[in-house]
């Protein structure tokens, strides 16, 4: 009996000192409590507590955990029904408020995000759904937070995962985001047919300026050559009339000498210049001339023999 009573003491000793040793791991904390009231927090570490009084009341993660929001229905403010998904990120910073404030931690704050997330969606237009993730995010973590501040914890972040619109809205939706492609392609296919005809116009109109340019560029060179013509048909003219007038100088010298050649040469000048007259007349279409062959010869005969003194003369 005695034996039996002393191995019964030395159980009771190991099994208290089991548990008044307490070993809590890295990232949780432990809450101890006594006949049933929080006493203290235990972080992690070795730790002792009184044996039969003290227990471990609940052990928290401190470490961000992550929820995951399930799908559900929404109605916008327009009156379309989408389907929402997303996640909820959290982490407690005070271990005796998410233990003893709310039951269920993890419920209260997953139903807390899905009311929410019905209430700011259902605020919005479809539109604004769809183009406005960011800013819903940022409200729904503004609202949860906010609401779950009094259980110990800090929501770090709402990401909403998928948005589906009914089938009907995205058919729309696609034949809208194609007619707008096709607008935007027949606009800038528009401009560049603009672009090409402004290009067209500004060739055309270099083109007829260097056409311009050239046609002046030549009316100066005529007219350079129509001055150069008229300046040697001038210079011809006075020459001939220099030669003119020493002919007849010579020709009045050798009349004054009783040259007979020289008086032939003046009466067959104006011999042949009557004939030139009556020939071109345009009243006289038949001409009867009683002429003498010999003298004319003869005349025509002194003139080249004056011409040829004259050309001597002259060189």
């Amino acid at each position: 009996m005695g034996a039996f009573f002393f191995y019964a003491l030395v159980i009771f000793a190991v099994v208290t000192l089991f548990k008044g040793v307490v070993t809590v791991p890295q990232g949780k904390e432990y809450t101890i409590e006594r006949f049933g009231k929080y006493r203290a927090t235990f972080g992690p570490g070795l730790h002792w507590l009184v044996p039969w009084v003290d227990r471990v009341g609940r052990k928290l993660s401190l470490m961000e955990q992550v929820l995951d929001v399930p799908s559900q229905e929404v109605i916008t403010k327009d009156n379309a029904m989408v389907g929402v998904d997303g996640v909820v990120f959290f982490q407690i910073l005070d271990a005796p408020k998410a233990a003893y404030e709310v039951q269920n931690l993890e419920l209260a704050v997953m139903q807390l995000t899905m009311t929410n997330l019905r209430t700011v969606m259902g605020s919005m237009d479809l539109d604004e759904l769809l183009s406005q993730r960011d800013h819903i995010n940022a409200k729904l973590l503004t609202v949860v937070d906010e609401a779950t501040t009094p259980w110990g914890i800090k929501v770090t972040r709402i990401e909403i995962k998928d948005i589906r619109p009914p089938s009907d809205l995205v058919d729309s939706m696609a034949r809208q985001m194609k007619a707008e492609r096709e607008k935007r392609a027949n606009i800038l296919e528009a401009e560049g047919f603009r672009q090409a005809a402004i290009l067209k116009a500004e060739g055309e109109r270099q083109s007829q300026i260097l056409v311009a340019e050239g046609e002046k560029q030549q009316a100066i060179l005529d007219a350079e050559g129509r001055k150069e013509a008229a300046f040697r048909d001038a210079e011809a003219r006075e020459r001939q009339a220099e030669a003119e007038a020493r002919a007849t100088m010579m020709v009045s010298q050798a009349i004054e000498k009783g040259d007979v050649q020289a008086i032939n040469y003046f009466v067959a000048t104006k011999y042949i210049e009557v004939l030139g007259r009556i020939a071109t007349s345009p009243n006289e279409k038949l001409v009867l001339m009683p002429l003498e062959a010999g003298s004319v010869i003869g005349a025509l005969g002194g003139i080249a023999e004056l011409t040829k003194k004259v050309g001597g003369a002259t060189k």
